[in-house]
Order: C-alpha cells, then sequence, then structure tokens
C-alpha cells in the first residue's frame, strides 16, 4: 500500500488540478454566453443572403460574375478550421477527422486539393504530416467581420484566378454547449436554388444595374458566410471546452474522494501496526 506522505502530495495535486478545471470552466462559460449571442445575432442575416445568392444564381448567367462560374472540379481548396488552444474535449478531433476523410474519399475525383487551415491546432497536425498550405491563420478567439473578410477574399482570389474549381469549408455548427456538428459546406461557386416540379423561376430587375449589384453583393456573401462559420466555430469551442472542464473538475472531485478512503485506510493500517507492535513489546517484557 502507498505510504501516506505519497497519498497526501496526490491528493494535493489532484485538489490543484481540481481549481485550474474549474476557473476554466467558468471563462469558458463566459465566453460562451458572448459567443452564443454573436452566432444567433449572425444567423438570420446570413441565411437570408444565402437564399437571396441562390435565387440570383438560378436566374443569372454563371458568365455574369466570376463567382458564379461553374467550373468542373479539378482543383479545390479546402478550408479547415480549428482553434488555437486545446483543453476543448473532442473539438479539434471531429474536425480534423472529418478533413482526413474528404481528403481521402475526394483524393481520387479531384487532381489537387489546396489545403488551408484556420487555427494552430489544424495547422500543427498538418505540418507535421508534411500538408503544404495555400494560406495557415491563427484563430484569435473574438472573431470579427474584418477578419473573416481578409480571409475571403484571398479565397475570392484563387478561385477568380481559377488557381481553384470550387471551395469547400470544414467547420463546426453550434447546437449547444454538449451539443456540436462538424459540418462540410460548398462555398464556391454559389449554389444555385432548386425549383419545385413546375415552378418557374421570376424575372428581376436590377438597380442600378445587374452588373453592379453582383459585383457587390457576391463577394458580401462569401464574407457574410465564412463570418458566420468562423463565430460557429468559435462558440464551438468554448462549448465543448465548457464540457471538457465540468467532466475534468468531476472526475477530479471523484478521485480526491477516492484517494481520501485510500489515505484513511492506509492511516487506520499504520496505527493498527504501531499498536500491535507496542501491544508485543509489552508482552515480552512481562
Amino acid at each position: 500500500m502507498a505510504n501516506l506522505r505519497d497519498i497526501r502530495k496526490r491528493i494535493s495535486s489532484v485538489k490543484s488540478t481540481q481549481q485550474i478545471t474549474k476557473a476554466m470552466k467558468m471563462v469558458a462559460a463566459a465566453k460562451l454566453k458572448r459567443a452564443q449571442d454573436g452566432v444567433v445575432a449572425a444567423r438570420p442575416y446570413a441565411e437570408k443572403m444565402s437564399d437571396v445568392l441562390a435565387s440570383l444564381a438560378l436566374r443569372t448567367e454563371s458568365g455574369k460574375h466570376p463567382l458564379l462560374q461553374r467550373r468542373e472540379e479539378k482543383n479545390v481548396e479546402l478550408v479547415v478550421i480549428t482553434s488555437d488552444r486545446g483543453l476543448c474535449g473532442g473539438y479539434n478531433n471531429g474536425v480534423i477527422k472529418a478533413a482526413d476523410l474528404f481528403m481521402l474519399e475526394k483524393g481520387e475525383k479531384f487532381e489537387k486539393i489546396f489545403l488551408s487551415v484556420i487555427g494552430k491546432k489544424g495547422r500543427d497536425y498538418y505540418r507535421r504530416r508534411n500538408r503544404e498550405f495555400a494560406t495557415e491563420y491563427l484563430n484569435p478567439g473574438e472573431i470579427s467581420f474584418g477578419y473573416a473578410e481578409g480571409i475571403a477574399n484571398e479565397i475570392i482570389d484563387r478561385y477568380v484566378e481559377k488557381a481553384t474549381d470550387a471551395v469547400y469549408v470544414i467547420y463546426t455548427e453550434f447546437k449547444s454547449a454538449i451539443s456540436q456538428n462538424v459540418i462540410v459546406q460548398r462555398l464556391l461557386p454559389v449554389e444555385p436554388m432548386k425549383l419545385a416540379e413546375g415552378e418557374v423561376a421570376v424575372e428581376y430587375l436590377y438597380e442600378p444595374s445587374e452588373d453592379a449589384l453582383l459585383a457587390d453583393i457576391l463577394p458580401r456573401y462569401v464574407y457574410t458566410e465564412l463570418f458566420r462559420m468562423l463565430l460557429e466555430s468559435v462558440a464551438s469551442e468554448h462549448g465543448a471546452r465548457m464540457t471538457a472542464m465540468d467532466s475534468a473538475t468531476n472526475n477530479a472531485v471523484e478521485m480526491v474522494d477516492k484517494l481520501t478512503l485510500l489515505y484513511n485506510r492506509a492511516r487506520q493500517a499504520a496505527i493498527t501496526t504501531e499498536l500491535m507492535e507496542i501491544v508485543s513489546g509489552a508482552e515480552a517484557l512481562n
């Protein structure tokens, strides 16, 4: 049986870890509230923007704007969004697993897959496997629209220059603190709306002009979608971290209880042994 000093050290160590995980849980919960508010605010605008663009793509010739051009998918860009920090359960592993599966299944279909990573965890994972990146960014945690716009502009430039024929994004959709879904979504080209059987597409009147409108709204659509994906990912990260730290704290409490029981048993055994030695010594003197 372990000696009393070792058990006391382990109890002290576990209690220290418990304090850290409890503090991290509280911090993650506070950040989650802000991130969740951002996601809830961004979703309606992004969804309506997506509906409008799908409708425009249906009614507009693909040659009207480069972002509407649909080409045979030979060179594809894959954007993988992870976090910069760990201790968030299986959040990063889920995204990376989906990215590996995408490249494995689609590798034979596409001539080349350009990998872009947002987040230190994804970057480090693929760097250890000697993968080249089209772009790499750290995930700042507090996402701004300008940050998403800067990344989106590089993605748009590669698509417009025909370096890529399609752009897919793998991110985590936030459902709740205990539920997040890994999503693989095609960002470019814009997917046209599908009409129901017998439905006829209604023509639009454009003001000031169709070209001017498309030139303004199509890049903004890409900015908005990527911004929403980043917000979803950040909220999912905080939710996963809060859940993981809550589980770690509960496990630490259980471990302290078990170690305390072990300590009391060891202490009782030590006292019993000492009493037996005293009794034996007294009988020997008699």
